[in-house]
């Protein structure tokens, strides 16, 4: 397909998500609804998220090179940024968050619920 002249890529959209890599989440929604995990990635572009031991399938690896067996590999796979919430393990419930000032003027992450600090 002919390329306009002076036409522009599209770029990426990176969309602004309440979670962030390391975020304590429970899962609200979907099949593994209910489980508990650590955020290992976070896809902006997408707005999605992997768990650590949530949304686990398995993989079936051919062989790359000759001589070498095929193998079965389980993985975790994105689910959407909008079905997990952020989590206390401390209190034990799962929580909205709200933006907060501490008492060195920085802005931090709070949950609702508890009044807990999410960011160190």
């Amino acid at each position: 397909m002919a390329k306009r002249k002076g036409a522009k890529e599209n770029k990426p959209v990176r969309h602004k998500m309440h979670v962030k890599t390391g975020d304590t989440v429970q899962v609200i929604s979907g099949a593994d609804k209910g489980k508990v995990g650590e955020i290992v990635r976070s896809l902006p572009e997408k707005s999605q998220v992997i768990i650590k031991g949530v949304n686990v399938k398995t993989k079936h690896v051919k062989p790359k090179e000759e001589g070498e067996s095929g193998r079965i590999v389980t993985l975790e796979f994105p689910i959407h940024s909008s079905n997990v919430m952020h989590y206390s393990t401390k209190q034990n419930v799962a929580s909205r968050i709200c933006y907060t000032f501490n008492q060195e003027g920085k802005k931090v992450r709070m949950l609702k619920k508890t009044g807990e600090i999410i960011d160190k």
